[in-house]
């Protein structure tokens, strides 16, 4: 036949190389190492979901967030231990034998599964809902907006959910009974009781209406909260700005807590009787309130001006108080037309921010009444 196609001991492979780039031979050790495991998937993350055993410190950050959300009234945002099946092979939830991953193990190529009662992350704008017996109880007595009641079907009925149903027939919320299993789902698995109160999304005042409508009372006082991220913090303040006869606060949009559900079951419902305003640059909010003629005064530890020595008070005023951590960013703290310290006789380094933003109101009311 013509060729050598037919020829004895001829060359069944190529006898160049490997090409360049491939890896060659060693290409085999350049292999992935499958995917990166989801969170709810590492037995050492607080969202571990998995069915393997719990590790005992995965368990004390489980704990430790059930505690953190139950008191903020929010859902946890932790695993459900024993909902995912990440065995490997047999059916399992990470692939099969054939296909391995790292340390030889099954990678595979199936998505994290969502586990039962956990939910996704709400909208900005969606309603939110207040759990607990006596937190639904306190928010309905102090006049919180709320759309709807969820009870659940089988609820122990004690006085104060005999209470909770009654008001808030009176004021005619929607009172649906839902399975607790329902319930757990939509509280992502928060402590509630047997009981959810759904909250609207806060309708913020704007900034200008805000401050024109200080300025027309005969003292005008507001104020700015700088990058108080607690919710608990935000509410208490604004309780206190109620107390104290401020005309409305306002906070930044960004890295700072807005009124959620929390805060409006802190402020005592003063958050409905009280104007509160976000807005996009506290900096320049704070500079136009300077040339509206305000005093701008912030909240510092080592603040140049006693507060008890504080004579703008009686003048159209702003107080600034700084976040729980770091207090007053640079930027705020050079806008301030000047800084006050609260005077302490203990050895205590500084208050909580709520708590410094009822004294210096206090004093600033006290001030006033004087001059009246």
């Amino acid at each position: 036949m013509a060729g050598n196609s037919q020829r004895r001991g001829r060359r069944l492979t190529p006898k160049a190389g490997a090409p360049k780039g491939t890896g060659g031979k060693n290409k085999d050790s350049l292999a992935g190492r499958g995917r990166t495991l989801p969170a709810d998937e590492r037995p050492w993350h607080k969202a571990y979901s998995g069915t393997e055993k719990l590790p005992q410190r995965t368990a004390w950050k489980q704990d430790k967030e059930r505690r953190a959300a139950a008191e903020e009234g929010r859902a946890p945002k932790i695993g459900q231990p024993g909902t995912k099946d990440t065995t490997w092979g047999k059916g399992g939830g990470r692939g099969t034998p054939t296909t391995k991953g790292r340390g030889g193990k099954p990678a595979g190529r199936g998505g994290p599964r969502v586990a039962p009662g956990r939910k996704a992350n709400p909208a900005k704008d969606s309603p939110e809902l207040l759990v607990g017996r006596n937190p639904v109880l306190e928010s309905l007595r102090t006049q919180v907006p709320a759309t709807a009641l969820y009870t659940a079907q089988g609820i122990d009925v004690d006085d104060r959910v005999k209470e909770i149903v009654r008001t808030a027939a009176d004021r005619g919320i929607a009172i649906l009974e839902v399975s607790r299993a329902e319930l757990d789902r939509m509280t992502g698995g928060v402590l509630h009781q047997g009981v959810g109160l759904q909250v609207p999304p806060f309708a913020y005042e704007p900034f200008d209406d805000l401050v024109a409508a200080a300025l027309e009372q005969a003292a005008p006082l507001l104020v700015a909260l700088d990058g108080v991220t607690d919710p608990r913090n935000l509410g208490a303040v604004i309780r206190s700005a109620a107390a104290f006869g401020a005309q409305g606060v306002f906070v930044p949009e960004r890295r700072a807590a807005g009124i959620t559900a929390t805060a409006w079951r802190t402020s005592a419902g003063a958050a409905a009787r009280v104007p509160v305003a976000q807005v996009t640059n506290l900096t320049r909010s704070l500079k136009a309130c300077k040339e509206a003629g305000f005093v701008v005064v912030g909240l510092d530890a080592d603040g140049q001006t006693d507060l008890y020595d504080l004579e703008a008070a009686v003048g159209p005023l702003v107080v600034v108080v700084g976040s729980e951590g770091r207090g007053l960013s640079r930027l705020v703290g050079e806008t301030c037309d000047l800084t006050v310290s609260i005077p302490m006789v203990s050895d205590v380094e500084s208050l909580n921010a709520s708590v410094a933003a009822a004294v210096t109101l206090a004093e600033v009311a006290r001030r006033r009444s004087v001059e009246v």
